[in-house]
């Protein structure tokens, strides 16, 4: 008989159901919050208040365009965390209540762990291609920026981490400091194409081991822009391609050199992007050029995966209900985890 998981995300401002038969995507809906653009970022208050007007048809849709009813359904996979705790706790209470309804098995999901095997989602009519354990994911987001070792489905190691901002933080706080808007990310990536990468220079940390920092660079540019400035009031308006550029290639390297000396350490040559971050077209390019160089099997996930979308909340459900995992409907919503 087919396992057939209903996916709910709700981690921030996207609220999504997807629903999944044995590993195969049969729908994926999204509804976006565009009211936060106008604050420069997520306004937690306003974000679990539209949650709780999208989760009834965004799951009454998701249903439908999967062409099943969710007396069919097996299980429910839902984001515990981390992420904004009344956003999640709208996701949470939600499949408790059609858990208890259906009389069918919740499994909690760990939002990284979505991003982290959004590779392996299927999708009818494409080929399947998934990368081979173990390898190596550089997890990059607004909120998390990683070198994750995956051994397999449910078995991860931290091999390093931001000790302080994320990359996705890096690029938002950046863009709305240069007055280009929120989110950042996409902003700076579109004017990035036009721009000469080499023209400017930023600082770049000098952090041992495997670990990140992103602090340093957004120091680094403001001085840049402050200074600049006072020389020419125009000087951002005539060069912001050029910044844009520069300053993303940075973040870039930064990200590379140590994916590249987390390859050579641990050896392994199957290498996978996620997140947020991992929607930049410059990133995206690197990895892939970085491959054919060092004879890396990169895996990109398509762009629909790289935002927060419950395909993925689905398949890492998926994975740990075939494990014999169950979640107990006490269980309580966590802003924060400690691991996978």
């Amino acid at each position: 008989m087919a396992d057939i998981i209903l996916g709910i995300e709700s981690s921030c401002d996207d609220t999504s159901a997807a629903v999944i038969r044995d590993g195969w995507l049969l729908s994926n809906v999204i509804a976006s919050q565009q009211v936060h653009k106008d604050y420069g970022g997520v306004v937690p208050e306003l974000a679990s208040r539209a949650h709780e007007q999208n989760i009834v048809p965004v799951v009454s849709q998701a249903l439908e365009k999967a062409g099943v009813k969710a007396s069919d359904l097996t299980a429910i996979a839902f984001t515990r965390g981390p992420g904004l705790l009344g956003s999640l706790l709208v996701g949470t209470s939600f499949a408790k209540a059609l858990s208890l309804s259906l009389d069918i098995p919740m499994v909690m999901v760990n939002h990284l762990q979505g991003h982290i095997l959004a590779n392996f989602i299927r999708e009818p009519g494409k080929p399947v291609r998934e990368p081979s354990f173990p390898y190596l994911c550089l997890l990059v987001s607004g909120g998390n920026s990683q070198i994750v070792k995956v051994s397999g489905p449910l078995e991860y190691e931290i091999l390093g981490q931001t000790i302080d901002d994320a990359v996705g933080e890096a690029f938002d706080k950046c863009s709305k400091m240069m007055g280009l808007g929120y989110p950042g990310g996409p902003v700076i990536d579109r004017l990035a194409k036009n721009g000469d990468p080499k023209r400017f220079q930023f600082a770049k940390p000098h952090i041992p081991g495997l670990d990140y920092s992103f602090s340093g660079i957004k120091t680094s540019l403001l001085y840049f822009v402050r200074d600049r400035l006072k020389e020419d009031p125009e000087f951002m308006e005539k060069n912001k391609e050029d910044i844009c550029a520069s300053f993303q290639k940075t973040l870039i390297d930064i990200l590379m050199d140590k994916l590249i000396k987390a390859s050579k350490q641990t050896g392994i040559r199957e290498i996978t992007i996620g997140g947020g971050v991992s929607a930049n077209s410059g990133l995206r390019d690197r990895i892939e050029a970085e491959g054919k160089k060092r004879g890396w099997k990169t895996y990109l996930p398509e762009f629909k995966f790289t935002t927060d979308n419950a395909a993925m909340i689905a398949i890492a459900g998926w994975f740990h209900y075939l494990a014999g995992e169950r979640t107990p409907l006490d269980v309580a919503p966590v802003s924060r985890m400690a691991d996978f």
